[in-house]
C-alpha cells in the first residue's frame, strides 16, 4: 500500500498515515509504529528513497520499488478495493476522523490533569487551546 502511495506522489510519514486514513473513510488509520518501520524497510530496500524537506523526510518511489508494486498489482489492487468497502460500510455516522480527535484530546487532558495541580499560566494555556479548539469547530 505504502509503495502504491508513494507511486502517486511523493509524501512524508504523516501523509500517508492521513492518506490511508481517508481512504477507509476513517475506519482505520495506520500508527505511526506501523508505518515508519515499513518506509525504513522500504528504503533499505531500495524500493524508496528519501529526500529532505522542510526538515521531514519525503518518500519517493524508485524504479525497484515500481518493479516491485508492477509485481504486486493484484494485491495493490486487492487491499484498495477492501479500502473501499471499508468507506463505503461505515455509512453516515460519526466521522472515525472527528471521534479519534475527540478521544485523542479527552486522553491528553486526564493524562495532563494526572500530572498535578497546574500553574494559573497553565491554566489560562490549557483554557485558551480549548476556547481555539470550540471556535475553530464551530466555524467549520
Amino acid at each position: 500500500m505504502l509503495l502504491h502511495l508513494i507511486a502517486g506522489k511523493p509524501s512524508h510519514g504523516y501523509e500517508l498515515i492521513k492518506a490511508i486514513e481517508d481512504r477507509t473513510g476513517g475506519t482505520y488509520s495506520p500508527s505511526p509504529g506501523v508505518v515508519y518501520p515499513n518506509l525504513t524497510m522500504l528504503e533499505e530496500l531500495g524500493q524508496a528513497e528519501v529526500t529532505e524537506q522542510d526538515g521531514k523526510k519525503l518518500y519517493a518511489l524508485t524504479e525497484a520499488g515500481r518493479e516491485e508494486l508492477r509485481a504486486n498489482q493484484a494485491a495493490a489492487d486487492a487491499a484498495l478495493a477492501r479500502m473501499d468497502r471499508a468507506a463505503a460500510a461505515r455509512g453516515d455516522g460519526p466521522a472515525p476522523q472527528i471521534v479519534r480527535a475527540m478521544e485523542n484530546l479527552r486522553l491528553a487532558l486526564r493524562l495532563r490533569l494526572s500530572r498535578g495541580a497546574l500553574t494559573q499560566e497553565q491554566v489560562r494555556a490549557v483554557a485558551a487551546a480549548l476556547d481555539t479548539a470550540a471556535g475553530a469547530v464551530e466555524e467549520a
